[in-house]
């Protein structure tokens, strides 16, 4: 059992790890003005305008012009990523 739930644990770890790629990707994209009809460019936003909304709901994240919304939402993640990873290596190891 304690396998199962360290397997799931990793694969959790790493789709949060993806996401966090994906809104790197996209925070850069936004830097070379992408055409707005591009397939990948809809998905990009599609995936990462949730995300982001929630995050300016509760926190102001643009600061003279640049929006922080991507950066708050990497470190969040992170701490995320740490804690689970701390939690499964506290039970099982």
């Amino acid at each position: 059992m304690s396998e199962l739930i360290i397997g799931l644990g990793g694969i959790l770890v790493n789709l949060i790890d993806v996401y966090i790629w994906i809104i790197i990707i996209a925070a850069l994209l936004t830097w070379v003005n992408p055409d707005p009809n591009n397939p990948i460019v809809q998905i990009l936003y599609r995936l990462t305008e949730p995300a982001y909304k929630l995050t300016r709901r509760y926190i102001p994240t643009v600061f003279n012009g640049i929006d922080l919304a991507p950066l708050i939402i990497v470190i969040a993640l992170q701490v995320v990523m740490i804690v689970i990873q701390a939690t499964l290596r506290s039970l099982f190891y």
